[in-house]
């Protein structure tokens, strides 16, 4: 039984020393070996299932011996896989160097869209004048959307909007003025707001025109307000959006929410006035429409407009980037090409 067991050790280490001697990827023939003599179906197992052949006496020396060649075995093993696994370590580390003088990878970045550079120039700018930013509801219905805002069902101007309906009194809104009924409904005057937020119109697209764009409502809703106001506020808004240089015109419009109504025009920011290409030669580029807010439509919303009176403009968001980021087509606003946005 002793040189049984002997052979068996002898066996095993050399078949260890035989797999450390390769390389580090034949660990798993090392696990095979424990398996092959220590495992459950290996040949000390074996051995000691025929202890009972063993004289009495006799076995608790074979157990010791049988005990003692295990664990020889297994601190031989156990060398043999530390070794193999530094091995392993050290040659992946050797792969895997790497210079630290090399310049390290630019992180890729998004770019803000013009449209948000715009919102946030024009929102910093009333804010600064002491404007609230609000939002209204995308789907409104007809009501705030038109009737509230002087647009009564068979008023002309309801037909010059290419409105999309859900319903036959809910649809998507057409512009953001209705947030202006819904903040004067509240009945917390007076009112600086600035409503901003996408509008809807069934509009073909081309380079000037989107079913989907952007609009920003302002209103001003106090005791004593005036058409100079409106003026004197616009003209700052004006010189903080396009410089100091920057002059504006009022020309007499119509609009149904508003009375008396008008469009502004800004100095072309390119040439000053002097007329070029951006400006069509006429020196003055319109901006916005704007007027001092219908009575009848204080009136409507539980305001009196003995008492109160306001004013109110609108301007295109997409009109604005378009202008002061010389963008000459508005569909590049919506295509999401990374070398158009990257510019910004």
């Amino acid at each position: 039984m002793k040189e049984k067991l002997n052979a068996i050790k002898e066996q095993a280490i050399a078949q260890i020393e035989a797999v450390s001697a390769q390389s580090a990827q034949a660990l798993e023939k090392l696990n095979d070996i424990r398996v092959n003599y220590l495992g459950k179906k290996g040949e000390l197992t074996a051995l000691l299932k025929g202890m009972k052949d063993v004289a009495p006496e006799e076995r608790p020396k074979v157990g010791q011996m049988v005990n003692d060649v295990r664990t020889e075995i297994e601190q031989v093993l156990e060398k043999a896989t530390e070794k193999m696994k530094r091995a392993a370590l050290a040659g992946r580390l050797s792969g895997e160097k790497i210079d630290v003088t090399l310049p390290a990878k630019m992180n890729v970045i998004g770019h803000r869209h013009p449209n948000t550079i715009a919102l946030e120039e024009v929102e910093r700018i009333f804010v600064g004048m002491g404007y609230e930013v609000v939002e209204g509801p995308e789907i409104e219905k007809d009501y705030y959307n038109f009737e509230a805002l002087n647009i009564p069902a068979d008023h002309p101007a309801k037909d010059e909007q290419d409105t999309f309906y859900i319903t036959g009194d809910i649809l998507l809104r057409t512009q953001t003025s209705g947030t202006q009924v819904h903040e004067l409904e509240k009945g917390r005057l007076p009112i600086r707001m600035l409503a901003p937020g996408r509008v809807f119109r069934s509009d073909e697209v081309d380079a000037t025109h989107s079913p989907c764009f952007h609009q920003i409502e302002g209103l001003v809703v106090d005791k004593g307000i005036t058409f100079a106001d409106l003026k004197g506020t616009l003209a700052e808004f004006a010189r903080e959006l396009f410089g100091e240089e920057t002059k504006v015109k009022f020309r007499p419009h119509h609009f149904p929410f508003t009375e008396p109504s008008a469009e502004m025009d800004v100095t072309c920011f390119k040439c000053g006035g002097s007329g070029c290409r951006f400006c069509k030669g006429s020196g003055w580029i319109e901006i916005l429409g704007c007027g001092m807010v219908h009575p009848h439509v204080l009136e409507m919303s539980g305001v009196d407009p003995e008492e109160y009176t306001g004013f109110a403009f609108g301007v295109g968001l997409e009109r604005i980037a378009l202008l002061k980021y010389e963008i000459d087509d508005m569909r590049l606003m919506y295509e999401n090409d990374i070398r158009f946005l990257k510019q910004f």
